[in-house]
């Protein structure tokens, strides 16, 4: 018998649940307990197991998302044109959304299951019970509608896009979204003059300059007590370049940082970048077995230009991935152009949604997605020999 359970804490989790053979490092209960400690404040996360018979074959993640559009839509802008558009997208999207996966970072880091023992159109159908459970439970509870059912993010590879017949009764439709920036790294390099080498002279000169621009900048690793200490400053740094972004739709709590390295430990990488001793910059890492996912940084908007501090920061990231002997680097999918040009390689993504208002079609809403969204158009560099 093919059954669910559904959790809202991670002490109530079943034992069994980092049983299962996945190495994904966000469906592990260190990250979900750290990601419970230091939520934003509009997401609530549910743990999923299902069973066969008493054994666990499959596990699923699913966030509540309040949405709200002073969270949408951080940028103000004058144009008469632009505030009507964003009024008009506000009404339909804002409210309560039910997410599978983890909205606060790139990639399908929503489910497991054991393929030999459950299929994947029983697993789907499970999910879907849940979610039904869910949206009556969230309407009884808090007396909101779930607006927005989505499915994030999976490569053109993965096989959830067999399950069309499923996606299909459940009126849920496919969407391109902007492509996750992969760096594979050849198995032949070690070191950075491995990467530096392998750089055309354009490309090299460029990494010299870059260099040379950010040598009053002292970078080092913080410790927990280090995360603890800055952690006002590694929020605000934080906060000015999320709310650069045109669209978003959370904030991360305060403690998020120093709860991620509570958890994780060595599997999470905060770097300071320090001038006369003050944090003007940071990045952070996590380790997701053998490959290396970069996370949330931030910089002082004022110095970025003057140090080329992002172009820096990614270089570091990938010389970091590098002689720590990584396969891949996951850059995830903003400022493609750049990531571009320090070697990581468009892949494209998709992810599933529906408005659960039948008047507003799939094809309004799609529009409303590419709008949020959009597949920009960018250049893709070259660097490499």
């Amino acid at each position: 018998m093919i059954h669910y359970k559904l959790f809202h804490t991670i002490k109530d989790l079943p034992d069994n649940w980092n049983t299962l053979p996945t190495q994904d490092i966000f469906l592990k209960t260190s990250f979900l307990q750290a990601l419970e400690q230091s939520s934003p404040s509009n997401i609530n996360s549910y743990y999923l197991a299902v069973f066969k018979n008493q054994k666990i074959v499959g596990i699923a993640v699913l966030q509540r998302v309040k949405l709200y559009t002073d969270d949408i839509f951080r940028k103000t802008s004058t144009n008469i044109f632009k505030v009507l558009a964003k009024k008009g997208i506000s009404k339909i999207v804002k409210g309560n959304m039910l997410v599978v996966g983890n909205l606060m970072h790139t990639g399908q880091h929503g489910f497991f299951f054991l393929k030999d023992e459950i299929s994947q159109e029983i697993f789907l159908n499970q999910i879907h019970d849940a979610i039904k459970y869910l949206c009556i439970a969230i309407k009884k509870k808090h007396n909101k509608k779930i607006r927005i059912i989505a499915f994030k993010d999976y490569f053109e590879s993965d096989t959830i896009h067999k399950s069309e017949e499923y996606f299909k009764k459940e009126n849920l439709y496919k969407v391109q979204v902007q492509p996750n920036m992969l760096f594979a790294i050849p198995q032949e390099w070690h070191t950075k003059e491995d990467y530096i080498s392998a750089f055309t002279k354009k490309y090299r000169d460029r990494f010299k300059r870059a260099r040379k621009k950010s040598n009053l900048l002292q970078v080092q690793e913080l410790d927990l007590e280090a995360i603890n200490k800055h952690a006002n400053t590694l929020f605000n740094l934080y906060e000015c370049v999320s709310d650069n972004a045109g669209v978003n739709t959370f904030k991360l709590a305060n403690n998020h940082f120093f709860s991620l390295k509570s958890h994780l430990k060595e599997d999470f990488k905060v770097f300071g970048y320090f001038l006369n001793n003050e944090l003007v910059g940071f990045y952070t890492l996590i380790v997701n077995n053998n490959t290396l996912e970069t996370y949330f940084l931030g910089y002082h908007p004022e110095l970025q230009h003057q140090y080329q501090m992002y172009l820096n920061m990614l270089y570091n990231m990938a010389i970091f991935g590098i002689e720590n002997n990584f396969k891949s680097i996951i850059f995830a999918r903003t400022a493609m152009e750049i990531k571009s040009s320090i070697g990581a390689k468009p892949q494209t993504m998709h992810i599933y949604l529906k408005h659960t208002n039948n008047f507003i079609a799939n094809t309004v809403l799609k529009l409303i997605v590419k709008y949020m969204n959009p597949i920009r158009e960018w250049q893709e560099r070259h660097p490499f020999k």
